[in-house]
């Protein structure tokens, strides 16, 4: 592939011969044809001077939309939901290529043949049966070519050697100074915790009709129905398609499952307790995989045909199933809050849904969990005020809730009061606790990197845990810390001592990647200042009388897959 795919079929072909189903990557992009982000010719601005040429900017574009499908898994334009801005990624594209070039970096064949080994492991998911194939099912598809791939390649790698020499401060973190960081991160704390929760308190309250609607009239904002979308759709169900993936995999399906189970390792899948367990699970994801694919495939098939029906509307999609003898269903009203109740789909599918029109009605294929969609607009229902008497079941539970909360507040407030006494005079915390009929929790220990408590986490979110217990010194308690259901007050208990073998065990890791994340942080502060000081009459430079979009931060164009 670089220089020519003849040249260097071995090691592509290295890259590709492995096959396997759970890095699922899909590479059939309904939007190929309808959706591709363009940019008419004319003054695309310049960086340090010289004219960005269409040339340029259209390989750019490429790149841009190769590094962000090896991100995602999706091309851009794909689901619409990202907000993913290619015009502005194609501009850091350009900044940072053009610095690449300024300071004589080269990639050779073999640092580009490496990453490019790496760039493709996801892809080692789909039978490809030759290099080929990869080339016509991948890259023709979107429109591009070998040679955009091998030219995104040479620059990725010289990114990530910009983001080493530009970053060198990142090198500058001694091991004492991570050693010290890593005992911040990782020094765990003793607790226990009292929860007052409203749930307690509920009993104790009182309902009269004119509180119930003095309470409505002042949020009547709160139970306002938002505006609504119905969507037709047909659904490519992928249970009509796992007896297919079933016969596709076959010859290689006990392969691919132990090789799945080799690299995840038994404690991927959530409840698998044994190997075989854990093999079965693999099992029915690569099976859902392939069927999911198939069912892409179909209903992709299906929207090309769709979206070439002239003239177009709405209606259109109901004849075209019904000459498929496919099935069309329509959605319950949905908000742009929910998807719709009866669909197992994502944020992905009402974000779509509400940006069709009549006259743009259709969207898909679009993933779902059971299946994929083909949707098309049916109505969109408005904003309404109900009456108290359509809502007054809710606005009583919420109106009881909230006094409810009330009390349990007063409650942890009072507590305080009298636990920051008894401490003070040498009372133990679980006395003081059983003298108010209160129960305390011990939670499990945590630290600052800790990523979840399960025990607690539906009572008190996990940051403003940590920051009660970390701003606490060890033998007090903290305030009353307000939660969505009351209040809690927290006792910390001690400091516990830092494994030291452990610790001696990851610390080598541990500087590494605050050295690596060190140079990234330097590294953009450095594109943050080039990209506004090189770049002109593009992007940033807007006529006269439009709003100034800001230069966008590096994000992406320097992250390394």
């Amino acid at each position: 592939m670089f220089g020519t795919i003849r040249k260097h079929q071995t090691w592509l072909w290295a890259v590709i011969i492995t096959i396997t189903v759970i890095s699922f990557v899909i590479f059939f992009s309904p939007y190929s044809k309808m959706n591709g982000t363009t940019r008419s010719a004319g003054n695309l601005g310049s960086i340090n001077g010289q004219a960005i040429s269409e040339q340029d900017f259209r390989q750019a574009q490429a790149e841009v939309a190769l590094h962000y499908f090896l991100r995602t898994h999706h091309w851009p334009g794909e689901d619409r939901r990202s907000g993913f801005d290619e015009e502005a990624e194609t501009y850091k594209w350009l900044v940072l290529v053009n610095n690449q070039e300024k300071m004589g970096i080269h990639v050779g064949e073999d640092a580009a043949a490496d990453m490019a080994r790496q760039l493709m492991r996801p892809f080692e998911s789909l039978g490809i049966t030759s290099p080929m194939d990869f080339v016509h099912r991948v890259l023709e598809r979107q429109g591009l070519t070998v040679a955009d791939f091998e030219r995104f390649v040479r620059h990725f790698v010289g990114i990530q050697e910009m983001i080493g020499t530009i970053g060198l401060s990142g090198e500058l973190i001694t091991p004492q100074d991570a050693k010290a960081f890593y005992i911040r991160q990782s020094q765990e704390m003793a607790t226990e915790a009292v929860f007052f929760n409203a749930s307690n308190y509920l009993a104790g309250i009182t309902v009269l009709p004119e509180q119930v609607a003095q309470y409505y009239s002042n949020r009547v904002a709160n139970y306002a129905i938002p505006e609504r979308v119905q969507v037709r759709y047909v659904r490519f169900d992928v249970s009509n398609y796992l007896a297919q993936a079933q016969v596709q995999l076959s010859t290689n399906l006990n392969s691919l499952i132990e090789e799945n189970y080799q690299r995840m390792g038994s404690n991927y899948f959530a409840g698998a307790k044994t190997p075989e367990e854990s093999k079965a699970k693999i099992k029915e994801q690569l099976l859902h995989n392939q069927a999911l694919n198939d069912a892409r495939k179909k209903a992709l098939d299906f929207a090309n045909v769709l979206f070439d029906l002239k003239p177009v509307r709405p209606e259109n999609l109901q004849e075209l199933a019904r000459s498929n003898e496919l099935t069309v269903q329509v959605t319950a009203p949905f908000s742009r809050e929910e998807p719709p109740k009866d669909l197992d789909v994502g944020a992905d599918f009402t974000k779509t849904a509400f940006d069709l029109t009549p006259d743009d009605p259709f969207a898909g294929p679009l993933l779902g969990e059971d299946g994929v969609y083909v949707i098309a607009y049916d109505k969109r229902l408005p904003h309404e005020i109900p009456p108290l008497d359509q809502v007054r079941p809710k606005v009583v539970e919420d109106y009881r809730h909230e006094r409810a909360v009330q009390y349990a507040r007063q409650a942890a407030s009072s507590f305080d009061q009298s636990l920051t006494n008894g401490l003070a005079r040498g009372q133990g915390f679980t006395n003081l606790c059983a003298a108010a009929s209160l129960k305390p929790i011990e939670l499990p220990s945590f630290s600052i990197s800790t990523r979840s408590v399960p025990e607690v986490e539906d009572l008190i979110d996990l940051d403003r845990l940590k920051q009660a217990a970390f701003s606490t010194p060890p033998g007090t308690a903290s305030n009353p810390i307000l939660t969505s259901q009351g209040a809690m007050v927290l006792y910390v208990k001690e400091k516990l001592p830092i494994d030291q073998e452990k610790m001696q065990t990851q610390l080598p890791a541990y500087l590494a990647s605050l050295r690596r994340t060190r140079q990234e942080e330097a590294f953009n502060e450095w594109f943050s200042r080039e990209y506004t000081k090189q770049l002109r009459d593009g992007l940033r430079d807007t006529p006269v009388g439009q709003p100034q979009r800001q230069p966008p931060t590096l994000g992406s164009a320097g992250a390394k897959s």
